[in-house]
């Protein structure tokens, strides 16, 4: 340091004095000993007390956060020559808003940490298509609101003061001016919408007629469609006319469907685009892309498999250079403009109300027809629920027949069209084979199925047929047995492959796809063809190449992994296996390889054809059966034509081979045709509801679950729009109907119409249990008397003729008296005012005149009562005669002897029991003792007796006043049931699952979410055994190791043969999860969720927790993959998604503020996260 006086000549230099070392002591001492904020206020130790002499400031305990200014300053200018004139201050709106309290855009941005995932404190943004509050409900007070006066009944003293304030108006009183309460409204920019209506009221009585003339329009207008099917059938002439500029060229021509999704996409529309794979559905994403580039927003893509995101982000970063990834464990440049990502990160950033979502212009859902998955298909509908309004979708999707319905539901919740652009065209038609040729002689046995035309080819069938049979009947001459099984040893396997493989490798038909739907035939194929070699030296040298070059990061002991020996030894022969089993780094090098074409055969299982998208020339089935995790099926059309359409690569085929093996037989040929011709499955909803998602949901005052559930695909038939139509014009005629008049003798006719209905329910409910019952049937049989009640007959009595054989709508033929005239059907039209079903009465029908009667087809509704009696009747006589009769020639005929007696019985029986005739009782007679019956059979006696007390039958206008009104009421009430939150499929599940919720502490009663609830809205899945686990204190006493091994059971999903052996503290950690396990599973079964307790302890399996324990302590690889029979794929992937929970934990640790176990998780993570496990992608290098 200088310590001289400074001297001129140094200020003069240009800068000021040249740099000068700082003393460290000096600058220690300023800054820690010397800075009051560093040292503790109280008990200063003697020690500082000589070195700071602390000076008390107490204006630095008061700390405050300056609000937000809430007004700025505007410029006045001069509107013609632009000038400054003057300068006003504006006050802002909105100023107030944040993360923590508002769904708007115009909020303000939270830290910029939180910008990327947000904060399980924020709110989402608005989900469009959500309606904001009206006007009604915030004017709705609650228990705990009251009017304030502010003029009278004012309190004037505050409590614990003699005098107060004097609030009586002193001024002589100002005649006040009116407010308009509008123009007030009108500065919250929300409200807006309420202006119109104060006009119309305000208008005159001609306005008013024009009002209403301009109303259809907007009526019709509002039943439009949703989804817009897109015409590609005329070619697009005026694409470039339209786009003289577009945002991305293409080296090649675009198809017409993409030139329309394009024109869509300009016009800032949302799509759905189904095409089969390779049709070229990349292009309307890139151009999506390619477009938020050049509006400077963002895009995000996202896609179910993990596998395709990061093929995705290789792809597209090879495009656009500015794209992101973000899943689970990766995070990748998050500030790109376009972002690829798992669906489930992006369902966390809608709940979280990240600041992404305010750039976003376009969201991609890839492989949109995984919504029928049953496991994760829920997260989609979630996320196209949640999304904000000003985002537009992009939905691509393999070909589903109802393409437009799932569109119409997006639009309908969405509130905007949806444009369906679905393309039946496959760039290369595929020829389907059968193979059945399994020795160098019969090598060529391969007849064509179905031509690249899509006509199927019952000659191809039996010549195969043929060939397989003359083999066969060889060989079961030679052993005298013939039998055909499913299942085919494995040298005759292998001769198949050898014999196939040969034979396509002559023909350069390579590459090779074959689909096996097992990992270990998989692999057991690919070691069988070890005598097989199918690339030349040169290839030979460059896979060896790429195969170092690609394992070069791997530690050295990860590289003398069996798996990875052998697969080099088979790739270099140009053979390769790919299945959930394989380490994820092979895994990619095999795809790498395959795609330049130096795989020649890949044994793939079925997940190779879900997103990966590598084209070969032939496509294989080993067989077309599959296990589905619950029995053997055949695939369906939908699988059959995903895996099928791989075979073919454009602009290289012609067409693409796809060929079916007969190992054992030839399959049926009914089953190939539905294979192969038939609907492709239909989008289905999966949605259920999850405690995250009500969690997520409830700390959110203005979303409520059940507009979610409302929202769903799976009450996409609910057309509240109709109906709430239909419920204004019902609201109308009911006003407009008179009054009703309810003095006197009337005053108890409303309750007596709602007993009457309750009645009638009851009835009919009891009606169908009967009816349902085997006992109930047998009553019903030939010759039963039974009391009729349809439009036709009130009360009258029939006799059964014939029982229908049909169970679904069984209808029953039927004898029935009547008045003369009243014969034919033909009184449905005309309703007489007896048949009326609000009056309720006992009284069997007497006929007034001479007695006729009718044959009749009656259904079980008709039959309202089946009584004790039966009569002997000859059923085919009188049905006979009845029909004879019913032709004009014998029209006059008199009835026949069987007809008449059994009319005479039935008009005696009427007569004796004209007050009432006596029923059969369920419960007693048709002994129906289940609890529905009983109830409902007792509470029918009850309303009977009830009914007997009313008046208002007595009155001579009851008739005319309810019957219109009532029946108007009905269908408005029904309607409102309908679009209320009452009739929603999964609204017991929900009260289940919040009754869960608030037991275990999570909601309090009014639904609040409380600390344990915030800790449950972290988790993605199993979150409810996480907290509690969290709660209990079951993780802190483990050490990190014990308890990455214990979490292991979340994400482990399969059966083991193998025990693993484990320590004993493991063995009390695994005994109180499952304990808590039990717990929750007993609770969720008290609370009515249809689960058992075993079922939901089942879903943990421990069976690799040895495993993991011996990962975090540091054992390399190769001695783990020793310890179980679970395949090294399905281990890695495991430990990376339990690094994923360690995570989760972590934060909700950080929530509860209990670091010693986030530091410990962390702990763990570092542990689990290194070697082979966490190699990266290499499409992310």
């Amino acid at each position: 340091c200088v310590s001289s006086p400074i001297s001129l000549p140094y200020f003069s230099l240009p800068h000021g004095l040249p740099p000068t070392s700082l003393s460290l002591e000096t600058e220690v001492e300023k800054q820690f000993l010397r800075d009051a904020a560093w040292l503790p206020i109280h008990d200063t130790d003697f020690a500082f007390q000589k070195v700071t002499q602390r000076k008390v400031n107490v204006d630095s305990l008061i700390n405050c956060t300056p609000s937000s200014l809430h007004s700025g300053v505007s410029v006045v200018r001069d509107p013609t020559t632009g000038m400054l004139l003057d300068f006003t201050e504006v006050l802002l709106e909105n100023t107030s808003l944040s993360a923590k309290n508002s769904l708007s855009l115009q909020r303000q941005p939270g830290p910029p940490s939180e910008s990327l995932r947000g904060s399980n404190t924020n709110y989402p943004f608005l989900p469009g298509g959500m309606e904001e509050l009206t006007l009604d409900q915030i004017q709705k007070k609650s228990e705990l609101e009251e009017d304030i006066d502010f003029e009278n009944d004012l309190l004037r003293i505050p409590p614990g003061l003699k005098v107060g304030m004097d609030f009586t108006d002193k001024d002589a009183k100002i005649a006040k001016a009116e407010v308009n309460l509008m123009s007030l409204l009108s500065t919250l920019n929300d409200i807006t919408y309420l202006q119109p209506e104060d006009v119309v009221s305000s208008s005159t009585p001609s306005e008013k007629g024009k009002d209403d003339k301009s109303k259809p329009k907007g009526n019709s207008e509002e039943n439009k469609k949703w989804a817009v099917p897109v015409n590609i059938t005329s070619p697009c002439d005026d694409f470039y006319k339209r786009i003289p500029n577009p945002a991305f060229k293409w080296p090649f021509e675009l198809d017409v469907f993409q030139k329309q999704a394009v024109l869509r996409l300009e016009a800032h529309d949302s799509v759905f685009v189904a095409a089969h794979t390779s049709a070229g559905k990349t292009v309307v994403a890139e151009y999506a892309i390619a477009l938020s580039q050049k509006h400077m927003t963002r895009t995000i893509y996202t896609s179910p498999i993990k596998a395709l995101s990061n093929q995705k982000f290789r792809d597209f970063k090879n495009t656009f250079g500015d794209v992101g990834l973000l899943t689970g464990d990766v995070q990748l440049s998050p500030e790109s403009s376009c972002l690829i990502m798992t669906t489930e990160i992006l369902r966390s950033m809608l709940y979280n109300g990240s600041e992404v979502i305010r750039d976003l212009e376009w969201v991609i859902f890839d492989e949109v027809h995984y919504i029928n998955d049953a496991e994760r298909g829920v997260v989609w509908e979630e996320v196209l629920i949640m999304l904000p309004d000003h985002v537009s979708i992009i939905l691509l999707s393999a070909t589903v027949p109802n393409a437009l319905e799932f569109s119409d539901w997006i639009g309908r919740i969405k509130k905007k069209h949806i444009y369906v652009i679905s393309t039946m065209k496959r760039p290369v038609p595929l020829e389907h084979y059968l193979y059945t040729g399994n020795s160098t002689k019969t090598q060529k046995e391969m007849f064509l199925l179905m031509d690249a035309t899509g006509n199927f080819l019952t000659k191809g069938y039996y010549a195969a047929v043929d060939a397989k049979k003359e083999r066969t009947s060889k060989h079961a001459q030679s052993f005298g047995t013939k039998s055909t099984s499913h299942n085919t040893s494995a040298s005759q396997d292998r001769s198949v492959w050898l014999t196939l493989l040969h034979f396509l490798s002559q023909r350069q038909q390579t590459p090779v796809v074959a689909f096996t739907f097992s990992r270990t035939r998989c692999d057991d194929n690919a070691r069988s063809l070890d005598s097989m070699d199918m690339t030349t030296s040169i290839e030979k040298a460059e896979i060896h190449s790429f195969f170092q070059k690609s394992l070069s990061r791997l530690r050295g002991g990860d590289r003398q992994l069996p798996q990875i020996l052998v697969m080099r030894d088979l790739l270099k022969r140009g053979i390769a296996v790919h299945h959930s089993g394989i380490l994820p780094i092979l895994k990619e090098v095999i795809e790498m390889l395959f795609s330049r074409g130096l795989v020649k055969v890949l044994f793939a299982t079925e997940t190779f054809a879900m997103g990966v998208n590598m084209p070969a020339r032939t496509v294989v089935f080993d067989s077309i059966r599959k296990h589905d995790g619950t029995g053997f099926r055949n695939l369906l059309p939908g699988e059959y034509i995903q895996m099928a359409g791989r075979a073919g690569r454009r602009g290289l085929d012609a067409t693409g081979t796809v060929i079916i093996l007969c190992k054992a037989g030839v399959q049926e040929m009914s089953d190939l045709r539905v294979m192969m011709l038939g609907k492709p499955t239909t989008l289905q909803s999966q949605f259920r509801l999850t405690y995250t998602m009500i969690l997520n949901l409830l700390r959110v005052e203005a979303l409520r679950v059940t507009d979610m559930m409302r929202r769903s695909f799976s009450e996409s038939h609910r057309d509240t729009q109709a109906h709430e139509k239909r419920i204004s014009e019902l609201k109308k005629m009911v006003s407009s109907l008179p009054p009703l008049d309810t003095e006197g003798q009337l005053s108890d006719m409303l309750p007596y119409y709602h007993t009457v209905t309750e009645l009638r329910t009851t009835t009919e409910a009891l009606q169908r249990a009967i009816l349902e019952s085997v006992n109930g049937l047998k009553a019903l049989s030939v010759g039963r008397v039974v009391l009729v009640n349809n439009k036709q007959h009130l009360n009258a009595l029939g006799v059964i003729l014939q029982v229908s054989s049909d169970s679904v709508n069984r209808t029953f033929t039927a004898l029935i008296i009547c008045e003369k005239g009243n014969e034919e059907r033909e009184g449905e039209g005309k309703e007489n005012n007896n048949t009326f079903p609000h009056f309720y009465n006992t009284a069997l029908f007497i006929p007034e005149g001479p007695c006729s009667h009718t044959v009749q087809k009656l259904k079980l509704q008709d039959i309202s009562a089946i009584t004790v009696k039966t009569l002997k009747v000859i059923p085919d006589r009188i049905i006979d005669n009845y029909n004879k009769r019913q032709q004009p020639r014998f029209r006059l005929d008199p009835p026949g002897q069987a007809i008449s007696t059994a009319t005479q019985e039935l008009l005696r029986l009427a007569e004796a029991n004209s007050s009432g005739i006596a029923t059969l009782d369920p419960v007693n007679d048709l002994q129906l003792k289940s609890v529905d019956v009983v109830e409902d059979s007792m509470r029918v006696r009850v309303l009977q007796d009830i009914l007997r007390e009313f008046n208002c039958i007595h009155s001579p206008t009851f008739f005319a006043l309810v019957k219109e009104r009532m029946s108007v009421q009905e269908e408005l009430d029904r309607l409102l049931f309908l679009v209320s939150d009452q009739s929603l499929s999964l609204l017991p599940e929900y009260h289940q699952r919040i009754k869960v919720l608030q037991s275990l502490q999570y909601v309090d009663s009014s639904g609040a979410v409380q600390l344990k609830g915030r800790v449950a809205c972290q988790i993605s899945s199993h979150e409810l055994l996480l907290t509690e686990l969290l709660f209990e204190n079951v993780l802190s006493p483990l050490a990190p190791e014990d308890s990455a091994a214990l979490l292991s059971c979340l994400v482990f999903t399969q059966n083991t043969q193998v025990e693993p052996h484990i320590t004993s503290t493991l063995k009390e950690g695994i005994d109180r999860v499952l304990s808590v396990a039990k717990r929750i599973g007993e609770l969720q079964r008290d609370c009515g969720i249809p689960q058992t307790a075993e079922e939901f302890v089942g879903q943990f399996k421990f069976g690799l927790t040895e495993v993991v324990y011996c990962w975090a302590r540091g054992m390399p690889f190769a001695e783990i993959a020793q310890l179980t029979d679970v395949q090294e794929g399905t281990v890695v992937r495991c430990i990376q998604r339990l690094d994923e929970v360690l995570k989760e934990v972590r934060q909700a640790a950080r929530i509860v503020g209990d670091s010693v176990l986030g530091s410990k998780m962390e702990k763990a993570s570092l542990a689990i996260r290194r070697d082979i496990v966490f190699t990266a992608s290499l499409y992310t290098h």
